[in-house]
């Protein structure tokens, strides 16, 4: 490049509004992975950053920085097809586990939306169920940032790996599949993987485990890879007086109440049979609130008193359950992150959790929470103990100091708008 084109290039980066980033996202904008993807283009919206969104979700939260291409009915039966042909493959596998298993053989081509003409820099986010092609991704010679809000990525096609290391060495015979073939479809994922995702793509891990994960996996040992967690936005999430809380959901105001929460409770991944475990530890369980997918019968067939509000997922809600809380119990055995605590975290509900894989990186033990042995359920119940005999306002106040300087969004883009100078530094040089 000219030294007069290098010049005004580098004239322009220094200006926010000239850095353009398009957002792959894929699924349902308001829920799940989306979520972090959302708030973080919202943050660098708020930084006058030139942000747009392009998804496969039908809302599009009425938001003109946002782009579906699931709006017309022809979109939404091309989107249908798709998703529909992703899974194709693992149907062949009949015994194979229930959990998400995602192959990218097909998608929608973006190559060609004039957003991607327009963009500079590509983020890819949670980008399955039939939405990108990892073909495509080949032909992307612009700078992309891919954020790691699973495991799929990395691995021949599950999203949580469980005790599973095989994408350290490069899948095949795969536990979740069921399969006992060397060259079966995780094999065929991943190799799709390793000979269409270009080398110099930018990877973000949004814990320190899943990018050590990424490190130590066959697929992404010698890329750039750093860690920046995931956000969350603390204007939506703060503290309601508690009383208030709890008499708008009908709760007692007399009682100490637990909190468990997740889109699946049940999911295997997020502990829930050690969380009744470590319930039958306590002589006096308190107050039992969960939101998310339970079982109906569950208050019925156990001795622990309680209420499930079922699925949430409106700010306004989920903010008046944490605030309402003393705790908020995330048993989960395998986290990318672990957005429900830091959630908690910001309406000041301290939290108890596993020392491990995402969520230790969002509680500080015995300062805004409490983080015990994995996966001792016995020390679970400890935490759950010196949270409710040590909670009060000096604790409250720590969990929200915690998200607020560590998982805002503001916070969170401004990290990201540093790497996509960078990265356009570095295609300028």
């Amino acid at each position: 490049m000219a030294e007069s084109g290098f010049i005004m290039l580098a004239e322009q980066i220094k200006s926010n509004s000239s850095v353009k980033i398009l957002h792959i996202i894929a699924g349902d904008i308001k829920g799940g992975a989306a979520r972090g993807a959302l708030w973080l283009h919202q943050g660098l919206l708020d930084m006058h950053v030139e942000s747009r969104i392009l998804t496969n979700s039908k809302e599009t939260l009425a938001n003109h920085t946002i782009s579906s291409v699931a709006q017309t009915t022809r979109d939404l039966i091309s989107n249908a097809i798709r998703a529909r042909a992703d899974q194709l493959p693992v149907m062949l596998y009949r015994n194979r586990k229930t959990e998400i298993f995602s192959t990218a053989i097909v998608g929608y081509n973006f190559l060609k939306h004039p957003l991607f003409e327009w963009a500079d820099i590509i983020h890819l986010h949670w980008i399955n169920g039939g939405f990108v092609n990892i073909r495509h991704l080949a032909k992307i010679k612009k700078p992309i940032v891919w954020t790691l809000r699973d495991m799929w990525p990395l691995t021949g096609g599950c999203h949580i790996a469980l005790d599973c290391t095989k994408y350290q060495t490069g899948c095949g015979a795969c536990p979740q599949l069921a399969s006992t073939n060397q060259n079966d479809l995780s094999k065929y994922t991943l190799y799709r993987k390793k000979k269409y995702i270009p080398k110099k793509t930018a990877l973000v891990g949004i814990s320190q485990w899943i990018s050590d994960c990424a490190r130590q996996s066959s697929l992404f040992s010698d890329f750039n890879i750093l860690t920046i967690s995931n956000n969350i936005n603390c204007n939506d999430f703060f503290p309601i007086e508690k009383n208030t809380a709890r008499k708008l959901l009908g709760l007692p105001t007399n009682e100490k109440i637990l909190l468990v929460g997740a889109q699946k409770i049940n999911d295997h991944s997020k502990g829930f049979d050690k969380f009744i475990e470590a319930m039958n530890y306590l002589k006096e369980p308190p107050f039992l609130l969960f939101f998310g997918k339970i079982d109906s019968t569950f208050f019925e067939t156990t001795k622990f008193k309680g209420k499930s509000l079922g699925f949430l997922s409106d700010t306004i809600s989920l903010r008046i359950v944490y605030s309402a809380a003393d705790v908020f119990v995330a048993p989960t055995l395998m986290d990318s992150f672990g957005k429900t605590l830091a959630e908690a975290m910001a309406c000041g509900t301290p939290v108890v959790c596993f020392d491990a894989t995402g969520p230790k990186d969002i509680v500080d033990h015995k300062i805004n929470g409490y983080k015990a042995k994995p996966f001792s359920t016995m020390d679970l119940a400890e935490g759950i103990k010196w949270v409710l005999s040590n909670g009060g306002d000096d604790l409250s106040g720590k969990a929200r100091k915690k998200a607020v300087e560590n998982f805002d969004s503001s916070i969170i883009a401004a990290k990201y708008q540093k790497l996509y100078i960078q990265l356009l530094e570095q295609t300028a040089s």
